[in-house]
């Protein structure tokens, strides 16, 4: 249920110096984290994280910037303050994030989840979409979802593709918006993928393109991924396919059993891994991380702010949590890792405190301190 989210050591560019850096930043016997809640239900979600964390004992001191992205109307204020987070994450090299909004009308504000990824060069992206196990007593899921034994990493690269930035209008009523994909960039996540597949036992890694449109775009993305296969990956007995786009989202729903690791740029990546959140339960059940040579950042796996749900007590913390178990692992505290995910799977499982999104009617401080509970 927790593999390891930074298992790729076999290169340079890849995160074996993550672990490094981070382990390296204890002091005291304590690590420095860096945290930011996220706008939407961040705020809930990282109490619900520090309230686990302190019932548990994890040493964990949290460094907390709160950018309040979709709350700031002072251009020049959100930039002072993201200018300190992401100089926090360079200090600490590891931090535990919300979700930050991005507008859709507003033209001048720029995805600053894409702004921290690009910044610190965090260019592998990772959602594990899973089942949680059945409830040992009854053998029953703890809720319903359509398919059983869903196991899934979705491996995106996050710093070009179709997120690039790069959109102006050359004639009003014409805008251009280009997509950028480069040989280095796409080797070093096809890299990361397979190198990921290896370390936590999977057998099989798809890349998803749209080659059969895109020629030149997708069509360097395949080769690329095809060639690093069959140089460097081949003969340590893994299966390498491909899909086009638009079928692997029919496939997704219908067989995801056929998929174990998916690699892609970042649009699809964006969408399947909503789409197999859905297939487990929702996006509040998905943990994630973005991952470079020198930082790591854990978030939920699927990007929503879920503004409706603020202040309500209604959130499910489970991706945020189990992303913060990601997180744990990754700083080599096994047994806090350990001992806090043993107790989420067992609240999810046993099915008695789950909050309403998963059928239950509990709120997200009731599910957190079942969480605790069962710690004890």
């Amino acid at each position: 249920m927790f593999p390891s989210l930074t298992a790729a050591p076999r290169h340079p560019t890849t995160t074996e110096g993550v672990v490094a850096e981070a382990r390296s930043k204890r002091y005291g016997g304590v690590h420095t984290v860096t945290l930011i809640p996220g706008d939407g239900i961040g705020q809930e979600l990282a109490q619900a994280v520090k309230t686990v964390f302190s019932a548990s004992g994890a040493p964990v001191h949290w460094d907390e910037y709160d950018l309040l992205s979709g709350h700031t109307p002072d251009a020049a204020a959100l930039a002072t303050h993201l200018r300190a987070a992401t100089d926090s994450v360079k200090r600490n090299r590891v931090a535990l994030k919300g979700i930050l909004y991005t507008p859709v009308s507003v033209l001048a504000h720029r995805s600053l989840n894409g702004v921290f990824r690009k910044e610190l060069d965090m260019y592998a992206s990772v959602s594990l979409i899973q089942n949680f196990p059945h409830n040992p007593a009854t053998g029953q899921p703890a809720f319903p979802t359509r398919h059983d034994n869903v196991d899934i990493a979705i491996i995106r690269e996050n710093t070009e593709g179709e997120y690039s930035g790069l959109e102006h209008a050359p004639v009003p009523g014409v805008v251009e918006s280009l997509k950028v994909v480069t040989l280095a960039k796409t080797r070093r996540i096809a890299r990361f993928a397979f190198d990921f597949a290896l370390q936590n036992g999977r057998k099989k890694v798809t890349a998803i393109h749209k080659a059969n449109i895109m020629k030149l775009a997708d069509g360097l993305f395949l080769k690329v991924c095809r060639e690093v296969y069959e140089s460097e990956y081949k003969h340590t007995g893994l299966i390498f396919e491909d899909m086009i786009v638009d079928n692997a989202s029919m496939q997704l729903v219908s067989k995801p059993g056929q998929f174990d690791v998916v690699v892609c740029g970042n649009l699809y990546g964006t969408i399947l891994s909503n789409v197999g959140a859905a297939l487990v339960g929702g996006p509040g059940l998905v943990p994630g991380a973005n991952l470079g040579a020198k930082y790591a950042v854990f978030e939920p796996g699927c990007r929503h702010v879920a503004a409706d749900l603020a202040g309500q007590d209604a959130a499910n913390p489970v991706g945020m949590l189990l992303s913060s178990v990601h997180l744990l692992r990754h700083l080599g505290e096994e047994q806090h890792a350990n001992r806090i995910g043993d107790a989420l799977v067992a609240t999810v499982t046993e099915g008695k405190v789950l909050t309403r999104d998963l059928g239950g009617s509990a709120g997200m401080s009731a599910f957190t301190n079942e969480v605790c509970r069962k710690m004890v």
